[in-house]
């Protein structure tokens, strides 16, 4: 369900979850993917306001023209856009699991920045919980075609690590509008080809 009707109930179901978890983040958030999204912008048009857009990029200048091009349309929708990297005039950066560590450097250089940090296990939660991160994105939670044939969690065991964390955890991969109503004790939910218009 890849247009504007699945993203509302997809919005309402990470609303949901977001009432249950007391969250001071937005509950929804869209990933950007150069291969599985092809109009990230099309996509956050019609995201709720206030929502939050990780726009990623393997391309480095793509992901600055990408990110420039988010942060001018989030001033019209009021959305907070975090970037994979260099956060230059964004609200925030988001860190691969790999580089969780640089959560540290970044609080101490910009210490209202927001950041967020991907994670795929409760181990790699543990350590992320240590840290001065705002929000973990946990993945992947279902079958996901960003990752094809790798496992995921399952919402019973996603769901647990969520209720172990002392930080807000989004819930992502493989997450639509009926089998996010399988989540409980995340703060949000945070998609890709759902949100895809």
């Amino acid at each position: 369900m890849s247009d504007s009707l699945g993203t509302r109930k997809l919005a309402r179901a990470a609303a949901h979850l977001a009432l249950r978890s007391r969250a001071a983040l937005p509950p929804l958030a869209l990933f950007t993917d150069d291969d599985r999204l092809p109009d990230p912008l099309g996509a956050a048009r019609v995201l709720p306001r206030g929502s939050m857009v990780v726009a990623r990029s393997r391309d480095d200048a793509r992901r600055a023209a990408l990110a420039a091009a988010m942060i001018a349309l989030a001033r019209k929708r009021d959305l907070i856009v975090l970037v994979a990297g260099d956060p230059d005039g964004a609200d925030g950066v988001h860190l691969p699991e790999a580089r969780l560590r640089c959560a540290v450097d970044w609080r101490a250089r910009r210490p209202s920045l927001l950041i967020t940090a991907s994670v795929h296990s409760f181990s790699a939660l543990s350590k992320a919980m240590h840290l001065p991160l705002d929000a973990v994105f946990l993945s992947p939670v279902f079958r996901t075609a960003s990752h094809p044939g790798r496992a995921t969690l399952s919402p019973i065991r996603a769901n647990l690590i969520a209720r172990a964390s002392s930080l807000p955890v989004y819930a992502l991969g493989g997450i639509d509008a009926h089998n996010a109503l399988l989540l409980s004790g995340f703060a949000g939910i945070a998609a890709i080809g759902a949100l895809a218009v």
